[in-house]
């Protein structure tokens, strides 16, 4: 007996050896991160409260303005390619938001919806913005809702890529890291226990166009997860409780926005049956389901949709 307990202490000793030789991964620190994702455009900005987000203004200041929201574990760097095809002509402006990107936790450990939309409030006040475009995608596509339920008088339109926020929309099939994440226990490993492996398999789950998940990609995931903080801050939030708002509390001024809805239609995280209920929410809205593509047609098909933001800032515009 003795021997066995010695054996099997000896063969956990060498399992938990293994799984952290081959998970363990350590914060990057935050000048290297810097050096490496910020750019002549990055901007720290004090939001007041000892609230400072990593921030990017780009286009013409006088343009028509667009606040652009990431999704869950994502970064400012998602819109790129809409920032390349649409920021000669407009104004766009976008954030990492609270525990994200180089922004970083939020000081209180404040993730609820509320300190989401907080956020997107003094980054518009910050901006000189009274009136302006507010588009996101999956989470921010949620927190873009979450404004427009809040604030309709200072949204001239709304842009909803694969938004959350629709009640009973569950996922066909969760990437293996949201799995993780949600997991009670075994999610605190994730604050230690992060391979990039993980980040690859999640990354290729959210999309169908896989020519996205580069190495670039995949690494730029995994390392701003690593900033100080930002684990924990996924934990955090995963653990926030999330109630989707009533239909009965939507009111007819956020009814009444002008709403573009992209949607790919193979998208395994929000299934594109949501994008009904977006459109009864929203019924002055145009929208665009995309064949062949996931969770992120703002990268999976970027010439596509940004021509047809284009489109609708123009219409929307002329209407106006």
């Amino acid at each position: 007996m003795r021997r066995f307990l010695k054996g099997l202490a000896f063969f956990l000793i060498v399992a938990i050896g293994g799984i952290i030789f081959w998970g363990y991964a350590a914060d990057v620190p935050l000048k290297d991160l810097r050096t490496k994702y910020a750019n002549v455009e990055s901007e720290f900005v004090d939001l007041g409260d000892g609230l400072t987000v990593h921030l990017r203004d780009e286009g013409p200041k006088d343009a028509p303005a667009i606040i652009l929201l990431h999704g869950s574990n994502a970064s400012l760097h998602t819109w790129q390619q809409w920032v390349d095809r649409l920021g000669k002509d407009y104004r766009i402006i976008r954030f990492d938001q609270w525990g994200h990107g180089l922004t970083g936790p939020h000081p209180k450990g404040d993730y609820s919806v509320a300190a989401y939309v907080d956020a997107v409030d003094r980054v518009a006040r910050n901006r000189g913005l009274t009136r302006f475009y507010l588009g996101g995608n999956s989470m921010g596509g949620g927190i873009s809702h979450a404004y427009a339920v809040a604030h309709p008088e200072k949204l001239a339109g709304l842009i909803l890529v694969d938004p959350s926020g629709a009640p009973d929309a569950k996922p066909r099939q969760l990437p293996i890291g949201f799995r993780l994440a949600a997991m009670p226990g075994v999610n605190q490993l994730a604050t230690i226990l992060t391979p990039r492996s993980l980040i690859e398999r999640s990354l290729d789950g959210s999309v169908s166009n896989k020519a996205v998940v580069t190495p670039a990609e995949i690494d730029e995931y995994w390392e701003l997860l690593r900033h100080p903080g930002n684990r924990e801050a996924t934990l955090k939030r995963f653990g926030t409780p999330r109630t989707p708002i009533a239909e009965k509390d939507i009111g007819a001024a956020t009814r009444a926005i002008p709403t573009l809805i992209l949607w790919g239609d193979e998208d395994k995280l929000i299934p594109v049956s949501a994008a009904q209920w977006f459109g009864r929410i929203y019924p002055n809205n145009q929208t665009h389901i995309y064949k062949g593509i996931g969770h992120l047609p703002m990268e999976e098909t970027a010439e596509q949709s940004a021509s047809d933001v284009r489109a609708w800032l123009a219409k929307n515009s002329a209407s106006g």
